[in-house]
């Protein structure tokens, strides 16, 4: 029997961009957040003679066997680099189900790479170490790493550097989806164009760093980015299972039973959210400078997120390059009043929240109810 994943996107809450570095890459800081926002993966697989992979899905933008660019996508790469890593030939077979947008700035083709993974690995009954799938991650794409941990992720480097934070109870949040799309690789050219990233020193970069250093000392954290030393480390990432068994609880060594908690659950004050005291530090997102010049409209739009009511949005921004932009707030009704100005204004929107990193494991694979 195929098997059916969710596959999650992420949001940035802040994300500062320094100069490229000698790889061509530019080094960042950023904080990842997920949400139950998600398109479906199915996943088929059975041991071979010779490895094929194929790749269908139901957006004429994605990358698949019948455009005959399927060795393009992200899933692709994985799940080839994947096989390679255990050392198993088998026919694949990947459907990828979009309803989250390409080119969003949700990381939603590295979130499927990610499901494709998983469900590859529970079809053969056989799984990479934590360490070696973030390593194949990591070379397929800068932010595909992050969703082999879910909930509020660090990610330096390039973004694949990633260290999981705090989790959070969930906040309130909207999303904007401009029909726009934005090309990340162009959003990088017009910066450096711009030299809007060759100022950043060490220190700019350095500045979410020790934002979130202030936050590990208040929750009593062991340690800071530097180190590993923490409950939930990335080299214990989500762990395939064998068909039929339940995937095992990276974090706590639990399997999954029943609705689970955050795995560090912040009470609803926001004084004492994780999240929001990272946000009140002021991070920003770098990408927007030239991102709303290209595109005047978003800028619209993150104002109309982050509203001049009684209750504005408490951070509001573009995630990633963009499109796609996000506001996160105190209450369901303040998100509520955001997302019907958004709609009054002509741009689709999403009333949802985040979602911790324990809910994200728990539900990633279908057969486990969503909320």
């Amino acid at each position: 029997m195929p098997t059916r994943l969710r596959s999650f996107c992420k949001i940035n809450v802040g994300l500062m961009v320094g100069p490229a570095r000698a790889d061509g890459f530019h080094a960042l800081a950023t904080v990842y957040q997920t949400l139950p926002l998600h398109d479906w993966v199915t996943v088929t697989a059975r041991a071979a003679g010779r490895s094929s992979i194929e790749i269908t899905s139901n957006h004429p933008g994605v990358p698949s066997s019948e455009m005959g660019n399927a060795e393009r996508n992200t899933a692709w790469k994985v799940v080839q680099r994947a096989l390679e890593g255990l050392r198993v030939s088998a026919e694949v077979r990947i459907h990828i189900e979009k309803t989250l947008p390409v080119q969003g700035g949700m990381g939603a083709g590295s979130a499927n790479a990610v499901a494709a993974l998983l469900g590859l690995e529970r079809e053969l009954g056989v799984a990479l170490p934590g360490l070696e799938r973030l390593r194949v991650a990591a070379e397929v794409g800068s932010d595909v790493p992050l969703f082999l941990l879910g909930g509020t992720v660090l990610g330096l480097g390039r973004g694949e550097q990633v260290f999981p934070l705090p989790d959070t109870a969930p906040l309130a949040c909207v999303v904007a989806l401009p029909e726009v799309g934005v090309s990340t690789a162009l959003a990088f050219q017009q910066m450096d164009a711009k030299s809007l990233t060759s100022g950043h020193s060490v220190d700019r970069l350095e500045q979410l760093s020790r934002a979130l250093a202030s936050v590990w000392s208040v929750y009593g954290l062991e340690s800071g980015p530097s180190g590993i030393a923490l409950t939930d480390r990335p080299d214990m990432a989500l762990s395939g299972s064998a068909r039929g068994k339940p995937a095992q609880d990276s974090a706590t060594g639990d399997l999954p039973s029943g609705r689970a908690s955050a795995t560090r659950d912040v009470p609803g004050d926001l004084a004492e959210n994780p999240l929001l005291a990272l946000v009140r530090t002021g991070i920003e997102n770098d990408f927007e400078e030239v991102v709303f010049s290209q595109h005047p409209s978003l800028r619209s739009i993150k104002r109309d997120l982050l509203g001049s009511s009684e209750e504005p949005a408490l951070y509001a921004a573009l995630s990633g390059s963009g499109s796609a932009l996000f506001g996160l707030y105190g209450s369901q009704a303040a998100a509520s009043e955001a997302q019907h100005r958004v709609q009054r204004n002509g741009t689709r929107a999403i009333l949802t929240e985040t979602l911790p990193r324990r809910e994200y494991r728990r539900t990633i694979f279908a057969e486990e109810p969503l909320g």
